[in-house]
């Protein structure tokens, strides 16, 4: 690998992928054994309590399902117990060589590569929850999950549908699951036409707002300005990209394609295969959930994955710091 950017070198070491997950894995009690167990958690929770005005320190521990279900809480809360959580373990001496955040994720992601402040990621995530909630409110939007389906037959089935209303590619998740996102009446059309195609089954999804469509396009601008205002550097951990599925190389496109990722779709099985030629051969998932672990399983061949969203595993993790494995230093 050459400079600070993540262009990466046939000979660069392998080590493990720190993914950071986005909104749909929360769950009530997420950050329970992080506030009982780590000051550092505790610290990071007061902070971002008072940068945000939320108290998110109760909502991620003691917050019902329908709080946590709302897009400008589920938001900060899921970027801030994924912070907590990377600061645990980096405390503990956990060294990945490359870090990318599906969607929402992206944002601790970048926090981890040095790229935004932890005030600046979350100031960002809240109003960006808050946004994509105003599109809900307004909008009669819908998203539904296509299983067993490859992408490109997905992506017919959305342009079947183009008479019915809006309809997009929201998420390439893994080889045979993609989530579609738009009007509500065009993603239960555009769903019976891949299920006619072959899908084995559409799975509609219980989220705050039509993601990553061409109907966030109402709140763009605004967010637009919101990004111009926060300081961005250069990426000191190579990140990749939930947009395009390559390396961040500057500061200044991270911006931009924050700027995208409202509309434009999530590439995840990009990210994997670029983090897989990195070499990277493990897979962390830091923060809530077990959902990236899964997808890196079923995208790619005999990975290897940890997830963090639990005591034990966590724990486990921990306790598995020391050897090189787990310990890789970025290279250079």
């Amino acid at each position: 690998m050459t400079g600070r950017t993540g262009s990466v070198s046939p000979g660069a070491p392998t080590g493990c992928l720190a993914m950071f997950p986005g909104q749909g894995s929360q769950r009530p009690g997420m950050a329970g054994h992080l506030l009982d167990s780590y000051a550092s958690a505790r610290r990071l929770f007061a902070e971002a309590d008072e940068i945000l005005g939320l108290p998110l320190s109760r909502i991620c521990v003691t917050g019902s399902a329908e709080e946590l279900g709302r897009t400008e809480i589920t938001q900060p809360a899921i970027a801030t117990t994924s912070l907590a959580t990377w600061d645990v373990l980096r405390a503990a001496g956990y060294r990945p060589a490359v870090t990318a955040g599906h969607s929402l994720g992206e944002y601790p992601a970048l926090v981890a590569a040095g790229v935004l402040s932890l005030q600046s990621a979350l100031e960002l995530v809240r109003l960006r929850g808050r946004l994509m909630g105003d599109v809900a409110r307004e909008v009669p939007g819908a998203m539904a999950a296509v299983l067993g389906l490859p992408a490109d037959k997905v992506l017919a089935a959305c342009d079947s549908a183009e008479d019915v209303g809006l309809v997009q590619v929201a998420n390439y998740n893994e080889p045979l699951q993609t989530v579609i996102s738009g009007h509500a009446r065009a993603v239960e059309e555009a769903g019976r036409v891949a299920l006619d195609a072959g899908a084995e089954r559409v799975v509609p999804l219980d989220v705050g707002a039509p993601f990553h469509c061409s109907l966030m396009r109402a709140v763009e601008e605004e967010f637009t300005d919101a990004l111009a205002a926060r300081p961005f550097a250069d990426p000191v951990l190579p990140v990749i990209s939930s947009v395009t599925g390559t390396y961040v190389r500057s500061g200044e496109e991270a911006r931009e394609l924050l700027r995208r990722q409202l509309t434009g779709p999530v590439r995840w099985v990009d990210v994997l295969r670029t983090a897989a030629r990195h070499p990277v051969g493990a897979y962390t998932e830091i923060g809530p959930g077990r959902v990236l672990s899964g997808l890196a399983r079923r995208t790619l061949d005999e990975v290897r994955t940890r997830s963090t969203g639990d005591p034990r595993r966590l724990t486990a993790l921990h306790g598995t710091l020391a050897p090189a494995a787990w310990q890789e230093p970025v290279a250079s």
